[in-house]
């Protein structure tokens, strides 16, 4: 009986080029998903049933904090109609649109007083809500 081990090499795939793939992938989808929504304030929305879109010429958010921001710019109560009027002077929108991004702990008085800020500047304004009824 001829029992002998056999002295072959074992098959082995190469895996060097797959790190630097992966790296690659994982760079862009961390660059893509940084530039997909700029103009985020983490708010949680209150939600609706129906779902009405309409272009966001300015979005002016309320957070939990009670604070405002046009865009991500925090802005103050009493400045907050020049710095819409400056947002809005920018856009080149036949009809410009403010679209009200409030928290849930976020009071009326604020989402009146974005409200009266676009109405004064003759803007129609929209409430965004969360369409998930759950």
């Amino acid at each position: 009986m001829n029992i002998r081990r056999r002295q072959g090499h074992d098959p082995q795939g190469h895996s060097s080029a797959l790190n630097d793939i992966l790296f690659i992938l994982l760079l862009f989808f961390l660059i893509i998903s940084t530039l997909a929504n700029p103009n985020v304030v983490k708010l949680s929305i209150p939600k609706a049933k129906s779902d009405t879109k309409a272009k966001q010429t300015v979005v002016v958010s309320v957070n939990d904090k009670q604070e405002f921001f046009v865009g991500t710019t925090p802005v103050q109560v009493d400045s907050l109609r020049p710095r819409i009027a400056a947002a809005i002077s920018k856009s080149t929108d036949a009809e410009p649109t403010v679209v009200i991004n409030a928290d849930k702990q976020a009071t009326a008085d604020n989402i009146v007083a974005i409200m009266r800020a676009a109405h004064e500047l003759q803007l129609r304004t929209v409430l965004a809500v969360d369409n998930n009824s759950r």
